[in-house]
């Protein structure tokens, strides 16, 4: 509607005043007013020098007489307030009505590909309520660009060298005693967590001794024995010493199985791995060849930068005085690669705010390389998942553990279904399951609700509730749909006429009109938040329909009809909506 209204004005604006007018923005009509959707026009008013009541009358007149969806119009200073039409939204419901797949554009493959990276994770540790918000939020955008239409390739790269996976293996092999996940029950990436912090623990305690021999702080620190053992270890993997890359696979390996299961639980998936120890060699190569160019220099001590202070930003190091790898060498081979591997037009980075100038680097570099493809590269940057208690330290062991917070959430859904008490002819696996989409459902919505570029205070508890813009509030409605459907039999299959609706119908509707809309401008903010808070706009709209008007309870089999299939529409969307989150919905709850 909104855009049949838009042509329209536009024409009318050229018709009667010879005035070209940009997509004028239209927006809900006041609810102290009436009408369904309304035109500001003091934006012309100069341009026109006339009066904004008159030019609101003129332009209202118009379109009542071109469009036969307006019904009637009304005035209130400047603002043009349209009535639409009952016979638009009974026509739209019933053309929308039979697609469960409504707002979801299938895939266009003529189209060249955008790639999504995400998670991302280090082979030192098990993934954390912080690696959560990042999966979630790289899964989520890569389903809301898919359901516009653009092939999407989902893809992580794997941090699987450097010297923090040699502190993990090396505290192994000095204090595990050939422990494996099979021999202590715990997951392979648990594991080589549980040595990244037995290293640091070690190291300070080594640090401390130093100190108090009469070393500085800065001296200890670069002194410790097992440091010095890491760096060395380092070195040898570089070198390919086969010891050290036997251990490497071998840690590796049982941290691999460990990311996988966690991946699975949080119902996220790639579609391409990429490992840092594969590009980190490309990555040098290319920064090789960009100082013969003269794109990068040389220090008198070996080091090789990138002067960025013309572009207002600083030099940059990209191969150390010994010749090795810097975090960013590693990208920019890694960016090379997937453009010659995949038929890609663009790639978001979902990485944390923390890495912002690092990301304004990488791009500017490539840029500077030359690659042409470097101005259609995207910095998703979001904000900390913090705690009432503050931040998380992996080296310190004090992260909320991924596995570990998706067990407490299903959990707290399993104590709060007991204690209210609706879970009769249900068996245990059915059960079981429920507390896990609910749980779940908690988890993913309280993350994705809020703009990613906002910090989160992750409150368990506050997620869970069955009341407010949560999750299993949501759900809970898309349960009570489908019970409602049951009951209605084969009233939903039955032709109705109808030519009245209620307000609530009505409004309704609208929402379901913007579903579309709403997919194309999360994907163009790139803000699965507002497909969460339209899913939950829905919701209460169709709560407040449900309360106020008769569903199998009207009089009139017409309007039966009507609001069970308005019922079923509305479930469709939310599960849609939720689908886009990476959300599951019951049928019964």
């Amino acid at each position: 509607m909104e855009q049949i209204l838009q042509d329209k004005i536009q024409e009318g604006f050229k018709q009667l005043y010879d005035l070209k007018i940009d997509r004028p923005e239209l927006q809900a009509t006041r609810k102290d007013f009436e009408g369904d959707i309304t035109l500001v026009v003091f934006p012309y008013i100069k341009q026109l020098k006339k009066n904004p009541k008159e030019v609101a009358e003129t332009i209202g007149n118009y379109l009542k007489e071109h469009l036969e969806q307006i019904q009637d119009f009304n005035v209130v200073g400047g603002f043009l307030n349209l009535v639409i039409n009952p016979a638009y939204y009974i026509d739209f419901l019933n053309r929308i009505y039979p697609n469960e797949n409504y707002g979801l554009t299938p895939t266009d493959d003529t189209q060249k590909a955008l790639m999504v990276e995400y998670s991302s994770p280090n082979t030192n540790k098990p993934l954390h309520l912080g690696h959560i918000r990042n999966n979630l939020l790289g899964h989520s955008i890569s389903e809301i660009y898919k359901a516009t239409g653009k092939p999407v390739i989902k893809t992580q790269i794997i941090n699987d060298r450097g010297i923090h996976i040699c502190k993990s293996m090396l505290a192994w092999q000095k204090f595990g005693n050939g422990e494996t996940p099979e021999s202590s029950g715990l997951k392979g990436d648990h594991l080589a967590g549980k040595y990244y912090v037995k290293f640091d623990q070690e190291y300070k305690k080594q640090i401390k001794e130093l100190t108090a021999k009469g070393k500085t702080e800065d001296e200890a620190k670069k002194e410790a024995p097992i440091l010095l053992e890491a760096q060395d270890m380092l070195r040898k993997w570089e070198a390919k010493d086969p010891e050290v890359l036997s251990l490497w696979h071998k840690m590796n390996g049982w941290v691999y199985e460990g990311f996988n299961e966690t991946y699975k639980n949080l119902g996220v998936s790639f579609d391409k791995n990429y490992y840092e120890s594969e590009t980190y060699l490309l990555g040098k190569q290319v920064v090789e060849k960009g100082l013969q160019k003269g794109i990068f220099y040389r220090k008198p001590d070996g080091s090789v930068w990138a002067d960025l202070s013309d572009e207002g930003l600083d030099e940059k190091l990209l191969l150390r005085a010994d010749g090795t790898s810097v975090y960013i060498t590693q990208d920019i081979g890694t960016a090379i690669k997937r453009f010659k591997d995949f038929e890609i037009d663009s790639h978001i980075y979902v990485v944390g705010n923390e890495q912002d100038y690092h990301f304004q680097v990488l791009f500017l570099i490539l840029k500077k390389l030359g690659y042409e493809w470097a101005n259609k590269l995207y910095h998703l940057s979001y904000g900390m998942v913090e705690l009432p208690h503050g931040k998380m330290k992996s080296r310190e062991g004090t992260v909320v553990d991924a596995d570990d917070l998706m067990a407490e959430m299903t959990q707290t859904a399993k104590a709060i279904s007991q204690e209210l008490g609706k879970l009769e002819g249900y068996s245990d696996a059915e059960k079981e399951r429920l507390y896990r989409i609910i749980g779940l459902g908690a988890l993913k919505y309280f993350i994705l609700k809020v703009d990613p570029k906002r910090t989160i205070l992750f409150d368990p508890k506050k997620s869970i509730d069955f009341q407010g813009n949560t999750g299993p509030f949501i759900q809970y409605t898309y349960a009570r749909i489908q019970s409602i459907l049951r009951k209605a039999g084969d009233l939903i299959d039955k032709p109705y006429q109808i030519q009245v609706l209620e307000p609530k119908e009505k409004e309704v509707i609208k929402l379901l009109e913007s579903f579309p809309q709403a997919i194309q401008t999360a994907a163009e903010q790139q803000n699965p938040g507002i497909i969460a808070n339209y899913t939950y706009d829905l919701v209460k709209q169709y709560n407040s329909f449900y309360q106020s008007v008769p569903i199998l309870a009207a009089e009139n089999e017409n309007e039966r009809i009507f609001r069970v299939k308005l019922s079923k529409k509305v479930g469709d969307t939310i599960k849609n909506g939720f689908k886009l989150l990476g959300i599951e919905v019951p049928e019964r709850m």
